[in-house]
């Protein structure tokens, strides 16, 4: 909204781990020595431990590209996996062929097996670890007995593990004591410098296209106060405050600006004004946070199996609901569209036609990427061609549609109510999809290899592990630009927070106070209505949920729905 403003090309501040964004500061190019050195050494484990947003993953990203022609990187981002699971994800990513019931001794060996061929091969094999901290002892062990295979000269395999300072802590334990004297290389990354600030905005700026100074000295300075030179913090708090900046149609961010993003950007987390922890330090925070988090979820285990509707599935969603938070804009638990399918009991199976039991099978049923989106895009009345517009979401945006890629659960899906290509991963790791053309309680009806079918939703599930994408119709707005842009998107909003005022208010003086509202207020009243992240800025979220209210004619995944809460 603001990048024509200011002149950017792109967002200067996005916390996307885009490596062409990554300024090297002096701790930076250290941590990135570490892993450049590591990978040309002898082999064993290199350690990288930072903070919570102090760029380790963009570190990463910028060692996968740039590393030695020879060296094969293997990835591994979700490591909360047991040591079977994890030697099945690393024979994956290495290419490595494998029976998904393969042993532990059988997946080790050729694991090994492929290691001395490529060293015969001349090439390097490392295998990156991202979250490291999540790795229990057990799995840890095993990956130590991974780098016993050498020869003469070296060992065979380098392992990277990036993570937070409690990795330092977890190599610590007595029980790995013989991991821990092998790891070559050790490096905390610690937050930007109050010096480098300046330096790292300009840089920042400079790749999205515009030179000089945006910032003001004084900004900058509260700026640091407020992120403690955490780069995470620092490009959140940045973004709010051009689009600050820009709403108030000024072209130099001020301590003001800053001071009004940072308490945006952390919204009730408890920090003083001035930008600096309160009577509690960071750590003792997260703890609180967890142990809150942990005493809900029992209460509202205990709650829900005293209901008279509690059975296994049912707590299995509750579940994935609370394990998903921040993966999506917040659902709420009373919305309409998740009370006229996920709340409502599922029908007897005596009830449920004979085709609606059917099981999905992922071999014979899950399609091919471009026949997903294929499937997809014909929902919408749309015909795509993989071999003539290769990619698909460039595709939709020439038909006046947004593509939405989500991490979530079956109740992000129906909050949303649309139509999903969902990614699905086999036994051996090989990815397939399917479509999700209707969902009523556990009858699903998807598009497969062998056409439309009905099949228990529950025998999608083993196969899904949360990522999916939708289509979305795009309010012309978004594709105007400058002057045009804004005034065209003041016309659609206005006209439809109108007739949205008309059917939430519960009164005439609710009703007329709501249209007295500016555009931006109405939209954080209606987002606070339909339970979503209220920051007035209407995004892919929000048209969604203002389509599901006022459109009859889009492709719905649960029929009958219209909105969500309200």
């Amino acid at each position: 909204m603001y990048y024509d403003f200011f002149g950017f090309r792109e967002p200067p501040f996005s916390i996307a781990p885009d490596p062409r964004y990554l300024y090297l500061s002096e701790r930076h190019k250290e941590a990135l020595a570490h892993l450049m050195y590591g990978v040309k050494g002898q082999g064993g484990f290199i350690v990288i431990t930072g903070e919570v947003g102090t760029g380790k993953t963009t570190i990463s990203r910028c060692f996968i590209e740039n590393a030695p022609d020879y060296v094969d990187i293997a990835l591994i981002l979700n490591p909360r996996l047991s040591a079977r699971e994890l030697l099945s994800s690393i024979c994956s990513e290495m290419e490595i062929p494998h029976q998904s019931d393969a042993s532990v001794k059988t997946m080790v060996d050729l694991i090994n097996r492929e290691l001395l061929k490529a060293h015969a091969a001349g090439r390097h094999k490392v295998l990156l670890i991202d979250e490291a901290q999540n790795l229990s002892a057990d799995v840890l062990e095993q990956l130590r007995l991974l780098t016993n295979l050498e020869t003469a000269e070296k060992k065979l395999l380098q392992i990277v593990l990036l993570g937070q300072p409690e990795l330092q802590q977890i190599l610590g334990l007595p029980e790995l004591r013989q991991l821990n004297q092998r790891v070559t290389a050790r490096y905390h990354l610690d937050a930007i410098g109050k010096a480098e600030l300046p330096n790292y905005l300009r840089y920042r700026l400079g790749v999205a296209g515009v030179r000089g100074e945006v910032f003001s000295p004084r900004a900058i300075g509260r700026l640091y106060q407020e992120s403690e030179g955490i780069p995470r913090l620092i490009n959140l708090i940045s973004d709010r405050a051009l689009l600050g900046a820009y709403a108030e149609s000024e072209h130099e961010i001020t301590v003001s600006h800053i001071r009004q993003a940072a308490r945006e950007v952390r919204g009730h987390e408890g920090w003083q004004q001035s930008g600096r922890p309160g009577w509690l330090s960071r750590p003792h925070r997260y703890l609180i946070l967890a142990a809150l988090t942990l005493v809900a979820f029992i209460s509202l285990a205990w709650l829900y199996q005293k209901s008279p509707i509690a059975d296994a599935t049912a707590m299995q969603e509750i579940a994935g609901d609370l394990l998903a938070t921040g993966k999506i804009d917040r659902p709420d638990d009373n919305n309409p569209v998740q009370e006229s399918a996920a709340a409502q009991p599922v029908e007897p199976a005596e009830n449920v036609a004979e085709p609606s039991r059917a099981l999905f099978e992922f071999g014979s049923d899950a399609l091919a990427l471009p026949e997903g989106y294929r499937s997809l895009f014909e929902i919408w009345g749309r015909e795509y061609q993989a071999d003539q517009s290769p990619a698909p979401c460039d595709f939709a945006l020439t038909e006046g549609l947004g593509c939405l890629e989500r991490q979530g659960t079956r109740r992000s899906l129906e909050f949303l109510n649309r139509p999903a290509l969902l990614e699905l991963r086999g036994d051996s790791g090989e990815r397939g999809y399917v479509v999700l053309r209707t969902l009523m309680g556990d009858v699903a009806e998807v598009d497969t290899r062998i056409g439309v079918r009905k099949v228990s939703f529950a025998s999608i599930e083993p196969y899904w592990f949360g990522t999916y994408q939708v289509l979305w119709s795009r309010p012309s707005f978004l594709d105007a630009r400058g002057d045009t842009a804004n005034r065209a998107e003041q016309l659609w909003l206005g006209a439809r927070m109108m007739e949205l005022a008309d059917k939430y208010t519960a009164s005439r003086t609710e009703n007329a106070r709501v249209k007295r509202l500016g555009t931006e207020e109405q939209v954080r009243w209606y987002q606070d209505l339909k339970g979503l992240s209220v920051d007035g800025i209407a995004g892919a979220m929000t048209i969604i949920q203002i389509n599901n209210d006022l459109d009859s004619d889009l492709p719905r995944l649960v029929p009958g729905a219209r909105s969500g809460k309200g």
